[in-house]
């Protein structure tokens, strides 16, 4: 996917970056020694082969001036902070930060190098196996979830925006909502529904969230693209820039409930019925998601109609439970 904020170097720049990294150990030589990995839509991604034979990946944020949506910011740090800390869990599966470096001498924005984990790329080779084995991946991925739900915090909301936070899910959400929303705003994005109207729908179902007391670790991006596998087991989980303190029904898990379904992983995870409440927040969680996706389209400029597509695919559904599930 090709984004505006994608920070692509030159060899030599990854070069000069390595060297800072791994001291005595340099770019490996040959052409293939830098490859960029292309299918994420914000940050630069490379696989990297050093002098000494390891391949490892480097992830590079957005250029300074580059626009973001509000929670955006400082995600880079929240991703490196995520990956340490779930690696406190041996059961959950990431890469180890091999180096993060947020000098900006060396490169104009914050990057990092991470082990490059084992397996194929799960969105990748799905489809080339059996039901049974896709069953089998899909439960492991949503035990894995659920331990990542497993750290609790001390506030809700984002690591690297302290305006984004609060004491209570309900008011964090609500701002959340509203950065969003002014995000779209300050582009004329098109939702397909007034802003007021959006705004409106949220608040009527507002109270659904004061049930949530406890910050527990969200990754929020865990789609099957953000998962490697290998030999009928889940190798690596990566991605989570995105991480909030939040309510673990945002996790993409759960929104096979907002269109009607309820996906292996999960059963796996161990929540398949949902009180009127939560079914109300697993739709607030929807609605997020489907303004991230259509405001994001006017911050990265992308070459395909894709991700505003697939927004729309999860807002017109949404926004009628919500119209017609008020009490």
């Amino acid at each position: 996917m090709e984004s505006k904020t994608k920070n692509r170097k030159t060899r030599a720049q990854v070069a000069r970056m390595v060297e800072r990294a791994f001291g005595g150990t340099t770019l490996a030589t040959g052409e293939d020694a830098m490859r960029e990995l292309k299918e994420g839509w914000f940050n630069a991604a490379y696989t990297v082969r050093l002098s000494d034979g390891r391949e490892v990946i480097l992830k590079i944020a957005p250029p300074e001036d580059a626009e973001v949506l509000a929670y955006e910011k400082n995600i880079m740090t929240t991703e490196v902070a995520s990956l340490r800390l779930v690696r406190e869990n041996p059961t959950i599966p990431v890469p180890e930060i091999y180096y993060f470096d947020t000098t900006r001498d060396v490169c104009d924005s914050d990057y990092y190098f991470m082990e490059k984990l084992a397996g194929d790329n799960y969105e990748h080779v799905k489809a080339s196996f059996s039901p049974a084995m896709q069953v089998q991946l899909d439960q492991q991925i949503g035990v894995i979830v659920r331990e990542i739900n497993g750290f609790t915090g001390t506030y809700f909301g984002y690591d690297g925006n302290s305006d984004l936070r609060g004491e209570t899910w309900k008011e964090t959400f609500i701002k959340i909502m509203d950065s969003v929303l002014e995000d779209g705003s300050s582009k004329h994005a098109d939702f397909g529904y007034a802003i007021d109207e959006i705004r409106e729908v949220v608040m009527k179902h507002a109270s659904s969230l004061e049930a949530v007391t406890i910050p527990q670790l969200v990754h929020w991006d865990a789609w099957d693209l953000n998962f490697f596998v290998r030999d009928g087991k889940v190798t690596g989980i990566i991605d989570f820039e995105r991480a909030l303190w939040a309510d673990p029904l945002m996790e993409a898990q759960f929104r096979a409930l907002a269109l009607g379904g309820v996906s292996e992983s999960m059963r796996s995870y161990g929540k398949t019925t949902f009180t009127h409440e939560e079914d109300e927040r697993c739709h607030l969680y929807t609605l997020h998601l489907a303004l991230v996706m259509k405001t994001e389209c006017y911050y990265r400029n992308y070459d395909s109609d894709f991700v505003s597509n697939q927004s729309k695919q999860l807002m017109v559904p949404t926004m009628n439970w919500l119209k017609e599930n008020l009490y």
